[in-house]
C-alpha cells in the first residue's frame, strides 16, 4: 500500500467566529491510499481547540507510515492511531478504497438506503445586524445553526428570529456560558422557538448539568469527543454531536450511533469546517441524526472538484464515486 499526506490550506469566503476563535481558512491534510491501483482518500482537520493542526496531523501519520503501507484495515487503524484527525484522514480513506477495490459505494458496503440530507447553514459570531442579515441571505435554508458567546445573546438570537421567523433554530455556545448564564438565557431561548442547545458550558465543567431540567434539549459537543466520552455525556445531555474530526473517523463514529441510539438520545452530525472530502463520511452518520450540519464547503471560498451539490432547501447530494465512497 502506498501512502501520500499532504497538506493543504483554503481560504474561507469571509472570517468566520466562534466563542474565542476566528477562522479565515481551511488548514486540513489529506490522505491518499494506493493499492494495486485502486486509490481511496480521506481528509482530517482535527479540533484546534485540542492542539491539532496539519504539522501535528501529519505527524502522527508519518510515525506509523511503515504500518500503514505495510496494509492495514479499518479495525487495525484504531488502535494504531489516537482519536482525532490523523486517524479520522486514514480511516475515511481505507473505506474509500475497500469501496473502490470491491466496485461498491459506500451504501452498498454499510447496507444502507442513503436519503439526501438537509443540513443547517451556520451563522458566525458578529453583532446582532450582522447575524440577521446573514440569516436572510442563507434564505434557501431552512435550518440555521447559531455560533454565540455571552455577548447580548438574546438580542442576537431575536434579531435572527425576526429576520427569519420561518426557520428552525438551533445555537451552538462553544463552552462559553456559565451555567448560571444557561439557567437565565434559556427558557428566553426556548420562547424563541429553539430547538437545542449545543455545548453551553465548557468540557470538564459541566457537572452541574446532571439533574437540570431545561426548557431546551442540551447537546454535547466538546464533551463528547469519541465513544469513550459517551456514557457520561449521556448522563448530562439530550443530544450527542458526532464529529469524525473528534472521534477519529467513520468507524468510531458507527460505533457512537448505534450505542446513543440503544440509550435513547437523539444525534447530531457536525464539522470542523472542511471540505466536501470532509463532509461525504460525515454524510454517512447523517443518516441517523436529528441534526445534520455539514455546512463545510458553504463557508469556503471555493470547495475542491467533484464536491457535493448543495441545492436549495439546504438539500446536500450524495457523494459521488469520483468525490468519496
Amino acid at each position: 500500500m502506498k501512502l501520500e499526506v499532504s497538506q493543504h490550506s483554503l481560504p474561507l469566503s469571509k472570517p468566520f467566529s466562534i466563542t474565542g476563535h476566528t477562522f479565515t481558512h481551511l488548514n486540513t491534510v489529506w490522505v491518499t491510499l494506493e493499492e494495486e491501483g485502486f486509490v481511496g482518500r480521506g481528509e482530517g482537520t482535527g479540533s484546534y481547540y485540542l492542539g491539532e493542526d496539519p504539522t501535528t496531523i501529519s505527524r502522527q501519520i508519518e510515525e506509523v507510515r511503515s504500518e500503514i503501507e505495510a496494509g492495514i484495515t479499518p479495525e487495525h487503524v484504531q488502535s494504531l492511531l489516537p482519536r482525532g484527525g490523523a486517524r479520522n484522514a486514514v480511516d475515511c480513506a481505507l473505506w474509500d478504497l475497500a469501496c473502490k477495490q470491491q466496485s461498491q459505494s459506500i451504501w452498498q458496503l454499510l447496507e444502507i438506503e442513503p436519503h439526501e440530507l438537509v443540513t443547517v447553514a451556520t451563522i458566525g459570531v458578529a453583532t446582532a445586524e450582522e447575524m440577521a442579515a446573514q440569516a436572510s441571505a442563507w434564505a434557501q435554508y431552512p435550518a440555521l445553526k447559531i455560533k454565540l458567546d455571552n455577548d447580548s445573546p438574546l438580542d442576537k438570537v431575536g434579531a435572527i428570529r425576526q429576520a427569519r421567523p420561518d426557520a428552525s433554530l438551533v445555537i451552538d455556545v462553544n463552552q462559553g456560558w456559565s451555567m448560571a448564564e444557561l439557567v437565565t438565557y434559556a427558557p428566553a431561548m426556548a420562547a424563541l422557538g429553539v430547538e437545542m442547545i449545543e455545548q453551553p458550558l465548557a468540557r470538564g465543567g459541566d457537572d452541574e448539568l446532571r439533574g437540570y431540567d431545561s426548557p431546551v434539549p442540551l447537546g454535547a459537543d466538546e464533551s463528547c469527543l469519541g465513544l469513550a466520552d459517551l456514557e457520561q455525556a449521556c448522563e448530562k445531555y439530550d443530544v450527542i454531536n458526532i464529529k469524525l474530526d473528534k472521534c477519529g473517523g467513520l468507524s468510531e463514529a458507527l460505533a457512537i450511533v448505534d450505542r446513543a441510539r440503544e440509550l435513547g438520545k437523539k444525534l447530531m452530525v457536525g464539522n470542523m469546517t472542511g471540505s466536501s472530502l470532509s463532509m461525504a463520511p460525515s454524510s454517512v452518520i447523517g443518516q441517523w441524526c436529528d441534526f445534520v450540519d455539514i455546512d463545510g464547503p458553504l463557508l469556503l471560498e471555493r470547495d475542491i472538484e467533484h464536491g457535493l451539490a448543495y441545492r436549495a432547501g439546504g438539500l446536500v447530494g450524495l457523494p459521488t464515486p469520483e468525490l468519496w465512497g
